[in-house]
C-alpha cells in the first residue's frame, strides 16, 4: 500500500511538473500573433525561437541527464530546473527586441531539458510493471496535453487580449514556484524497484555509455523516430496558430478552440495509448496510432472549420506515441543505471534534428512559399516515423511474457 501511494504522489507531481513545462514551452506559439505586432517579428523569426529553445533543450537533456543517472538525489537537479525555467518565462515578458527574446528562450531550453529524462526516469524505477506505460503515459502526454495546449491557449489568450501578451508571460511565476515546493516536500531522493532490474550492465563512462546504448536495435530506432516525430509535433505547435489565423482566416478565439482541440487530443490519447500497450504492446500501437497521425496535417490544411474540431481529435494521436519510443521502450530495454542517459540521448537527438533544425526551414521555406509548406514538413515526418516504427522490438513485459508461456509450453509437447 505505501509503495501504491507513493507511485501516485509521484505521479501527480511529475504530472504537474512536466505539464506545466509545455505551459512556458508553448506560450511563445500562442502569443506570437500578439508578440509579432510589437515587435515587428515574421515567420522566420518564430522558428528561430522554437528552434533555439530546442537546440538549448536537447544540449542539456543530454548533458544533466547522463549527470543525473551518477547522482544518488536527482530532486535537487528537477528543483533548480523548474524554478529556473519559470523565472526565464517570466522574464520573456520583459523583452523589447528579438535578440533578448531569444537569449531568454535559450536559457529556458537548458532549464527545461533534464525535466523529462529526470522525470520518466524516477517514474519508470517507481512504478509497478503492470502500471509503468501508464504512468509514463500521464507524465509524457496527458500532462502537456492537458496542461500545455487545452488550458494554456485560452488562458494566455484571455489574458493577452485583457491585459497585453506581457502579462501572460508574468503569470507563470506563481504556479511554477508551487510546483518546485511540492517536489522538495513530496519526492523522494532515491528510487529502486525490483522490476527495473531486468539487466545488470557495469556502469560505463560518457562516450562508452552512449556508444553501448546506440548499439541496440531499439535505442538507436528511438532516436531516428524521435527525429522526425518531433519535427511533425514542433512544426505542427510551432506554425498551426499563425496558419489558422493568417492561412485559413480564423479568429484569435476559433484559433484558441482548435489549439484547445489539439491539446485535448494530446491529453486523451496520451492517456490511451500508454496504456493499450500495457496490454496489447508497444510496437503494435506505436505503428497504428503513427498511422492515424500522418493525417492530421491535412486535416489542419484542408478541413472546414465546422469540422475541425473532432478532426483534430481522432487525428492528434502523435503524442501518445512520443511515451513509446521516448520514455517506455527505453526504459525496458537498457538497465536502470541508463535509463536517464538514454531517455536525454533520445530527446536531446530529436530536438537538435526535429526542433531545432526543422523549425529554422519550415520558416524560412514559408516566407518564400507560403505557411502551407511548414505543415506539409509535419506531415513527412510522422510519415518517416511510421516506417521506422515497423522495425521496433517488443518489450512489454506482457508480450514478454505470453512469448515464454508459448515457448515453455511447444516443450512441454514437444517429444
Amino acid at each position: 500500500m505505501k509503495t501504491n501511494t507513493y507511485e501516485n504522489r509521484l505521479l501527480l507531481v511529475l504530472f504537474l511538473c512536466f505539464g506545466f513545462v509545455f505551459f512556458d514551452r508553448l506560450a511563445l506559439s500562442f502569443l506570437f500573433p500578439f508578440i509579432a505586432k510589437d515587435l515587428g517579428l515574421n515567420n522566420s523569426h518564430l522558428g528561430i525561437l522554437s528552434s533555439i529553445l530546442a537546440l538549448m533543450w536537447a544540449l542539456s537533456g543530454m548533458t544533466l541527464g547522463h549527470v543525473a543517472d551518477k547522482k544518488e538525489s536527482k530532486k535537487f537537479i528537477l528543483v533548480i530546473s523548474v524554478i529556473t525555467f519559470t523565472l526565464c518565462s517570466a522574464l520573456s515578458g520583459m523583452v523589447t527586441t528579438f535578440i533578448s527574446l531569444l537569449i531568454f528562450r535559450a536559457f529556458m531550453g537548458v532549464a527545461e531539458g533534464p525535466v523529462l529524462p529526470i522525470s520518466q526516469s524516477l517514474l519508470a524505477a517507481a512504478s509497478t510493471p503492470k502500471r509503468r506505460g501508464l504512468n509514463m503515459g500521464l507524465v509524457n502526454a496527458c500532462a502537456p496535453g492537458l496542461i500545455g495546449t487545452v488550458l494554456a491557449p485560452p488562458v494566455l489568450i484571455w489574458i493577452a487580449t485583457e491585459y497585453g501578451w506581457r502579462s501572460a508571460f508574468y503569470a507563470t511565476v506563481i504556479p511554477g514556484l508551487l510546483i518546485s515546493v511540492l517536489i522538495m516536500l513530496l519526492v523522494k531522493n532515491q528510487h529502486t524497484h525490483e522490476s527495473m532490474a531486468t539487466s545488470h550492465q557495469p556502469h560505463l563512462g560518457g562516450m562508452e555509455n552512449i556508444k553501448a546504448l546506440i548499439k541496440k536495435r531499439n535505442i538507436l530506432l528511438c532516436i531516428l523516430i524521435s527525429c522526425f516525430y518531433i519535427s511533425w509535433f514542433i512544426t505542427l505547435i510551432t506554425f498551426t496558430p499563425t496558419f489558422l489565423m493568417q492561412g485559413r482566416g480564423f479568429t484569435p478565439e476559433v484559433m484558441g478552440e482548435i489549439m484547445g482541440s489539439l491539446g485535448f487530443a494530446w491529453m486523451i490519447w496520451g492517456f490511451v495509448i500508454p496504456a493499450a500497450s500495457d496490454h496489447f504492446g508497444r510496437k503494435p500501437m506505436m505503428i497504428l496510432f503513427t498511422l492515424i497521425a500522418t493525417a492530421c496535417p491535412m486535416v489542419i490544411l484542408y478541413a472546414d472549420a465546422d469540422v475541425m474540431f473532432p478532426m483534430v481529435f481522432l487525428t492528434y494521436t502523435g503524442l501518445g506515441c512520443f511515451t513509446l519510443f521516448m520514455a517506455t521502450i527505453p526504459a525496458e530495454t537498457v538497465s536502470p543505471s541508463q535509463v536517464a542517459t538514454a531517455l536525454g540521448l533520445i530527446m536531446g537527438i530529436g530536438e537538435l534534428f526535429g526542433g531545432f533544425v526543422t523549425p529554422i526551414v519550415a520558416g524560412f521555406l514559408a516566407d518564400i512559399y507560403g505557411l502551407e509548406i511548414a505543415i506539409w514538413i509535419a506531415s513527412g515526418g510522422s510519415l518517416i516515423a511510421l516506417m521506422l516504427s515497423i522495425f521496433l522490438s517488443e518489450t512489454a513485459p506482457v508480450k514478454q511474457r505470453k512469448h515464454s508461456n508459448s515457448e515453455r509450453e511447444g516443450l512441454s509437447v514437444s517429444p
